[in-house]
């Protein structure tokens, strides 16, 4: 008995066999049968509450798949006119890509563990074999007659596709940012003496998502004063939560899968060129022309037909994107890029046309990537004037790109010589993130030690003036010292 329950059932044999093959592609199956749980639960729960609900539980179900197959940004038809529908839900295909990496991860770690050879021998197959087999029952599902249809092959080819870069990624330990970094390493090294920022890779990277990051943040900053600026006006309010609770929690969901996308639009209009909304129809703080567009609480957050006026000022969000990426390049113009990467590389500071360099490869960085991530959040939402909605990838990349390399280059040049003449006098460049983690320190222990003596003076308690500066300027003190 002991011998029976303390052997592994699931444990694979010495020799590679049959059940590690096995385990990979029900560890692939698991992956894609929790996004269908992920989007079916919900859908489910509205359809249960929904008291008029149109069609029965198969309506449903094909709703989920649909929604699955969009999530891997394969385009479904809608309708009798099977107008086309491929918008990408970006949350739920960050969700399918990132559970599909693990579980390839996990595979792979676990074969090459038990010793059975190559990490990514078979194990890797496997979990994508088992991913497509969910895929194909997905398909077969929303390929029928309904109000969503699946085509067939195509929708099969890009989930294939997906599933497959996923898994390779997974498979091979390695992220989209080591593969960048080699591309960087690679591309700098082509690049004359006197352009060429040596052990720049790591840096320029580091340069190029910290701007990404910037962007992303003026997106949301751009979608929440939408919203609030939505929200305190009542015009329409009462039409979109109009249906009772159910419509107002299927409002919500379908926001927040949207609101990725939603925040890469608010980022491409603070660029500049904004969105389209249809056929000649467009959102940008220059100018709004808008048509009829569908009642959807995201489309509710569009501004008013007209020229931009005050508007304009949300284009100051990416040059500030740009500020923090230049004081990085800076630093590292003046330590030397190895050093300041952590790493062993030459001494001497880049020259200037390096640090420059530098500044416009981080900008196309970024460009190639605004231009990349905007063609995935946008897609055609039926057919006629609303075949296009969403930011024009060329347009956003190249806007991304001017953004950046016209406030990072300058911005890193005159680091550069600010941090060298810093280096002079005490003979080290102090650290961009250090420092101001040091004054970000400093500065809240100063306010925990003046709250502390207030709030002692207001109590009246004996003794509090001395006890309280005490406290205080032991307080700056050790913050001063750490």
């Amino acid at each position: 008995m002991t011998q029976l329950t303390g052997r592994p059932i699931l444990g694979a044999p010495g020799e590679p066999g049959a059940r590690p093959v096995l385990s990979a592609l029900l560890a692939g199956a698991r992956a894609a049968l929790l996004g269908l749980c992920v989007i079916t639960v919900p859908v489910l729960g509205l359809w249960v509450v929904t008291p008029y609900a149109d069609g029965g539980a198969a309506g449903a179900l094909r709703l989920v798949a649909a929604l699955w197959l969009l999530g891997h940004g394969a385009p479904v038809l809608r309708g009798a006119a099977e107008a086309p529908l491929s918008v990408t839900p970006l949350l739920l295909g960050l969700l399918a890509v990132g559970q599909l990496s693990r579980a390839a991860a996990r595979v792979t770690a676990r074969g090459a563990g038990r010793g059975l050879g190559r990490p990514g021998q078979g194990g890797a197959a496997a979990v994508w074999a088992g991913y497509c087999a969910v895929a194909c029952g997905v398909v077969a599902q929303c390929a029928g007659a309904g109000e969503f249809r699946a085509r067939v092959l195509p929708d099969l080819v890009v989930v294939a596709l997906v599933a497959g870069a996923a898994v390779a990624a997974g498979a091979r330990g390695r992220g989209a940012v080591p593969v960048v970094t080699g591309l960087l390493e690679r591309a700098l090294a082509r690049l004359p003496g006197a352009l060429r920022p040596a052990g720049g890779a790591v840096v320029v990277r580091a340069a190029g998502l910290a701007a990404g990051a910037g962007l992303l943040a003026a997106g949301g900053l751009v979608v929440a004063g939408a919203a609030v600026l939505a929200a305190v006006s009542t015009s329409g309010a009462s039409q979109v939560f109009a249906g009772g609770p159910a419509a107002v929690a299927g409002v919500l969901l379908v926001s927040l899968v949207l609101l990725p996308n939603a925040v890469l639009w608010g980022a491409a209009y603070a660029l500049g060129p904004g969105f389209a909304a249809g056929e000649g129809a467009v959102v940008s703080p220059v100018r709004t022309v808008l048509g009829p567009v569908p009642e959807f609480p995201l489309f509710a957050l569009f501004p008013e037909p007209g020229e931009g006026g005050w508007r304009l000022v949300v284009c100051v969000l990416p040059a500030l994107a740009g500020v923090v990426p230049g004081l990085l390049l800076g630093r590292a113009a003046a330590v030397g890029g190895g050093r300041a990467a952590g790493r062993p590389g030459p001494r001497g500071p880049w020259p200037v046309t390096a640090t420059a360099a530098a500044g416009l490869v981080a900008a196309l960085l970024v460009g190639l990537a605004a231009a990349v991530l905007g063609g995935l959040s946008g897609g055609a939402l039926a057919a006629g004037r609303m075949a296009w909605l969403g930011p024009v990838p060329w347009w956003t990349g190249l806007a991304a790109a001017a953004w950046v390399a016209a406030v990072a280059t300058p911005t890193a040049v005159l680091a550069r010589f600010r941090f060298l003449r810093a280096a002079g006098g005490r003979g080290r460049v102090p650290p961009v993130p250090g420092a101001l983690a040091v004054t970000a320190r400093r500065g809240v222990l100063l306010l925990r030690a003046r709250a502390h003596r207030a709030v002692t003076l207001l109590s009246g308690a004996p003794g509090s003036t001395d006890g309280t500066t005490g406290s205080g300027t032991g307080a700056t003190t050790g913050g001063t010292t750490g």
